[in-house]
């Protein structure tokens, strides 16, 4: 009997040596997920979920790098002043996140879709030129689609839209496809459908990022 106890207590003793072994790792593993979440966290606009602006720009310089047939997309809500003034911030925190989530689905997860600040937005993604007319007037539509508030307001949304391509700007740079980008956008202001850049774009002077001056540009889509 006595043999049994002993036998019992010495695999007790060594339970208890690997469970205090384990605590350390334990401890260490559940940091490790913290500290994930709390970097992909930083990553993300807490409103909207999308990328903030620096990580928005490095994946979409890994995409330009990597992949042909390419667009970048910029976006800017219309009106939205008049939203937060007339129907409350917290409105205007609605229509940021359902944008945010109409860009996400329309872009799907292999895009990079960031939210550079405000009302502004920005896309990377694989877009075929074959494609690019037809995507371009459905991303319109998905933007001109009304908010649906939680107490069930609802909210008439618009948004301009400007797209640039390596293939027709000629250059891959990320900064460079924006500022045309921008500039297309900023052409087409409110008027309902989305903007391509051409390469006369890129020579468009600019003030704190905006546009001076008007290439002509072409112009697809018309909003629902």
């Amino acid at each position: 009997m006595d043999s049994v106890l002993r036998v019992q207590a010495r695999i007790g003793q060594r339970a208890l040596l690997l469970t205090t072994a384990a605590l350390p790792l334990t401890g260490w593993a559940v940091h490790a997920v913290a500290l994930h979440k709390q970097l992909a966290a930083t990553r993300r606009d807490p409103l909207t979920g999308l990328l903030r602006r620096d990580s928005y720009t490095a994946r979409a310089r890994r995409l330009l790098a990597r992949h042909d047939d390419l667009a970048v997309v910029l976006i800017d809500q219309d009106h939205f002043k008049a939203v937060n003034d007339t129907m409350g911030h917290p409105a205007g925190d609605a229509v940021l996140a359902a944008t945010a989530a109409r860009l996400t689905a329309w872009a799907g997860p292999r895009a990079s879709v960031g939210r550079l600040g405000g009302d502004e937005f920005a896309v990377v993604l694989q877009l075929p030129a074959a494609r690019l007319e037809q995507r371009l007037a459905q991303l319109v539509r998905m933007l001109h689609t009304q908010v649906v508030l939680d107490d069930g307001r609802t909210v008439d949304v618009a948004a301009s839209v400007g797209a640039a391509t390596p293939r027709v700007i000629g250059s891959r740079d990320l900064t460079v496809l924006q500022r045309a980008a921008d500039a297309a956008l900023y052409d087409g202001k409110h008027s309902g459908r989305a903007h391509l850049a051409t390469a006369a774009h890129t020579t468009v002077p600019s003030t704190n990022g905006r546009r001076a001056g008007r290439p002509g540009t072409a112009v697809w889509g018309r909003a629902a």
